[in-house]
Parts: C-alpha cells; structure tokens; sequence
C-alpha cells in the first residue's frame, strides 16, 4: 500500500490519542511493503493477487507478536476473510470502524470515494446495510475523476490529485448523501493537503480506523498484548 497512506494513519492514531507523555501513546509496528501488487489491478484486470504478499505481512506481525492488526488500505478489506483465517491475532475492518462512526452519528445517507476496486468487492455494503445506512456510489464518469485523483497522489502530485477529489466529493453531496466516506486512505490526505472545506462533510475511513485502534488498546489497558500492528500490508 501507499506509504503517505501509512504515514497518514500513523499520525491519526497519535492525534488521536489522550496523551499526556510519550508513555501514554500506543505502541505501534509498521509494516509497509509498497511493492505489494495492485489491488484495484487484481480485482479488475485479473493482474497478480496481493494476498500471497498480504499473508506473508501479517503472518509476520503475527510472529513478532502484536496484539491486534489495523490494515489502512480500503481495498485490501476484499481479503479479509483469507487474512482473518491465515492468522489468530485478531484484525480490525476498515468498513466496519467507518460504519459504526456513521451510527454514532446518526447518518442515514452516504456516498462513497474510492477505488474502482473497493466498490466492485462491495467492502462497505454489508456493514453500511447493518446499521440501516442508504450507499451512493459515484457515476462512471465521476468515478473515472476519482481514479485519477487517487493515482496523481500515488504519483507524488496531491495538490491536483487533491482539487480533483474535492470536485468528485462536492458533486456527490449535490445528492441525498449526509456525508461522504473516503474509502481510499489516500483521499483525506490529498484534501488536507488543499484545505477543502468539505472535510466537514466527509467520514474519514483512516480516522475512523484508528480510533478502532485506540478503543482496543484502552480495552485491553494493563494487559500484556497492548500491541497493535499498522499493517500496511498492500
């Protein structure tokens, strides 16, 4: 996965954190592997898998003995069930952190940004549909823009990666959508970087993760597995 994505949800889960010392932050284990193949290329262009490479990441963390597994690429969610069963540390769903942010917040309507690939693996439906939650999903000729925004900031060029994303936001919330999901960890980021004042409008699925992340740690405060590993493994 990107490794300004990492970086990304590294410092969201610092700021995010009561802390009044370096000894009340969570200790973390990064394993980010950007050669890990295409997910979106995958799943559309039947091009190479990335779970050989994402069980290897986590069978690793695994090994080094973390105690829970957050996974910051939307798209690498298509392999959750194989992950889920490759290891027995427990590994937290992107969707499911998004979707309960959602609840908590009363939304009934979203919209979802995101690569090509998350949405034809349906990642958000099944836990958006829990909780009574309606899915928009961008046209073709928006989702086209979208896939452009998200490989400019691949590529290093997020302001205009940014400026792109943030026209594909604003016409999504033209329609009956609440807020809009930023299902690809490399779409907050780009908007950050423009100062769009849409962010208000917006679920950050990256924030949402770690949260999921510091709510598990604090449940388990004295415990002995207080690890959690930033698994960019994609």
């Amino acid at each position: 996965m990107g490794p300004l994505a990492t970086v990304d949800f590294m410092q969201k889960i610092i700021n995010s954190t009561p802390a009044q010392k370096d000894q009340d932050h969570l200790p973390l284990m990064a394993y980010s592997i950007p050669q890990i193949p295409d997910r979106s290329a995958c799943l559309l262009k039947h091009q190479a898998s990335p779970l050989p490479a994402l069980i290897k990441g986590v069978n690793t963390l695994t090994t080094a003995g973390v105690g829970c597994i957050a996974i910051p690429c939307n798209t690498a969610h298509y392999w959750y069930p194989a992950l889920v069963e490759s290891t027995s540390t427990p590994i937290l769903h992107i969707a499911r952190a998004c979707a309960e942010a959602l609840h908590a917040e009363q939304i009934r309507t979203v919209a979802l940004l995101a690569t090509d690939g998350t949405l034809k693996a349906g990642i958000y439906s099944e836990y958006l549909a829990h909780y009574g939650i309606a899915l928009e999903i961008p046209s073709p000729t928006v989702q086209n823009r979208v896939m452009e925004g998200i490989y400019r900031v691949k590529a290093g060029h997020i302001q205009k990666g940014g400026e792109i994303l943030e026209s594909c936001m604003a016409e999504m919330l033209n329609g009956p959508a609440e807020k809009v999901i930023l299902g690809c960890t490399e779409i907050p980021l780009a908007l950050d970087r423009i100062h769009s004042e849409l962010r208000p409008f917006s679920m950050d699925a990256t924030n949402a993760l770690a949260t999921a992340c510091i709510q598990w740690y604090q449940s388990l405060a004295g415990s002995t597995e207080g690890n959690i590993n930033l698994s960019r493994v994609g």
